[in-house]
């Protein structure tokens, strides 16, 4: 795949118009930059770790430096798709506010196959910000440059964030799928036999499962229960810590441990922090 020389050493911005690339065998792509791309009308299949991408057509795709992109052409055609790529190394970025910023946008940080899918107008929203940022980098550099394409940058992902927020709503189908995928994950962990090292299931544990990250997750479940992870699970454990105290004749203890903790003072807490009764006195009220 050739690539003209960038006119600036830490920031490049391409458009795929311009690149004419023939490959038949996959290929995996790595980079020191935080990589946006803009895709259009594309004719490979697209992995991001080990997940592939749920898209074809406009879609904003994100990645941080270091991670692993593969490609796996459909068929021997050429690769001529459309878009724009923007390539911005993290040093373009030290000591301005976005240095920090950037790290708190998960759409960089994404395991799932969710590219940012656009509307017609949000496309025509964010190509107008890419050509801004066109301009500014190819006119010539002066001591103003730096700011102006931060600024721009910035502008960029806060719409990227708008956008994704908006996604989580609109996308609901594919969403439920991931909640009901957790909810079936979450009831399996406490199946016989299968509590790890008799441990309540972590937030990252699920995640993992789900081939998400572990924000992502939060995130999701957030806006579809209004709840976060951590909470969530938190329910299912009292949930069923209701159903041993009333059907069974286990002690506190017992069920503590069957439900993963270590210390009962800890299962006691979160139990009268979520019903306002300690183990034993939700018991006597069934008595």
């Amino acid at each position: 795949m050739d690539l003209q020389k960038p006119e600036h050493p830490l920031i490049s911005i391409i458009k795929f118009e311009d690149l004419k690339h023939h490959q038949s065998s996959p290929i995996n792509i790595t980079n020191d930059f935080y990589s946006i791309a803009l895709k259009k009308d594309f004719n490979a299949k697209l992995k991001y770790g080990q997940q592939e991408y749920d898209f074809d057509e406009g879609v904003l795709h994100f990645m941080s430096p270091k991670q692993v992109l593969s490609f796996e052409f459909r068929t021997d055609e050429e690769l001529n798709h459309k878009g724009w790529l923007l390539l911005v190394h993290p040093d373009f970025l030290w000591n301005t506010p976005l240095s920090k910023k950037i790290k708190e946008y998960e759409y960089f940080d994404y395991k799932i196959n969710e590219a940012l899918h656009l509307s017609d107008k949000e496309e025509k929203m964010i190509i107008g910000v890419i050509q801004s940022i066109a301009q500014e980098y190819q006119a010539n550099i002066d001591h103003f440059s730096q700011d102006v394409i931060i600024a721009q940058l910035a502008l960029l992902l806060t719409y990227s964030e708008r956008f994704y927020q908006r996604q989580f709503t609109t996308r609901k189908i594919t969403n439920h799928s991931i909640l009901n995928q957790f909810e079936e994950l979450l009831s399996a962990y406490y199946c016989k036999g299968n509590l790890i090292e008799n441990t309540i299931p972590t937030v990252q544990y699920f995640a993992n499962e789900l081939n998400l990250s572990a924000n992502y997750l939060s995130r999701l479940l957030k806006n579809l229960t209004g709840q976060s992870t951590k909470h969530f699970i938190q329910d299912k454990v009292i949930e069923l810590a209701k159903e041993r105290l009333s059907t069974t004749d286990l002690s506190v203890s017992e069920i503590a441990y069957e439900l993963g903790f270590e210390h009962i003072q800890s299962f006691s807490k979160l139990f009268k922090s979520k019903t306002d009764l300690t183990p034993s006195e939700f018991r006597q009220s069934f008595n």
